[in-house]
């Protein structure tokens, strides 16, 4: 029997799984950056999850991660208040369409809110809309969808 999913932030030790679990996000149609080094994510994670203005959340069934996500406060718009990013969002692809990508999403507005954000932006595959309901969940407000290549940009303003 599965366990359930817990969303916390990521401690040091699982920094090595979740820059493992980065291979998710290279999977067709995604693809692996030119210079992409394992070693350097690790030292990268480990930077974002020290900093007060970002963090790494991660999603653990069974004492494994089965999903992830880093979020960062961004710039501080004049119109619109402290904006925030989510950059990287992946879920283990045996646990897609179960709604741990809607949790980590959930869990990063929480945190941006926390830290003073008026808004969270993300950039997403074509289909991740479709894996993390992101469009379409709760009480979101679509604020900005422009098309970006391959990818979607949307900009939530959170409640």
């Amino acid at each position: 029997m599965e366990q359930e999913v817990v969303i916390r932030s990521a401690r040091p030790a699982d920094m090595p799984a979740v820059a493992a679990a980065y291979e998710w996000l290279f999977v067709p149609p995604g693809q692996r950056p030119p210079h992409w080094d394992e070693a350097n994510a690790v030292r990268a994670l480990h930077q974002v999850s020290s900093s007060d203005r970002s963090d790494v959340l991660i999603a653990g069934a069974d004492g494994n991660p089965v999903g992830f996500c880093t979020v960062y406060l961004d710039i501080l718009s004049v119109r619109f208040g402290q904006r925030s990013w989510v950059e990287d969002l992946a879920v283990q692809p045996d646990r897609r369409s179960q709604g741990v990508g809607r949790r980590l999403l959930t869990a990063a507005e929480d945190w941006a809110r926390r830290h003073g954000a008026t808004h969270l932006e993300l950039d997403s595959g074509n289909d991740a809309h479709e894996h993390t309901g992101s469009t379409k969940a709760g009480n979101r407000h679509r604020a900005h969808n422009a098309s970006a290549g391959p990818s979607d940009r949307g900009c939530f303003r959170l409640p």
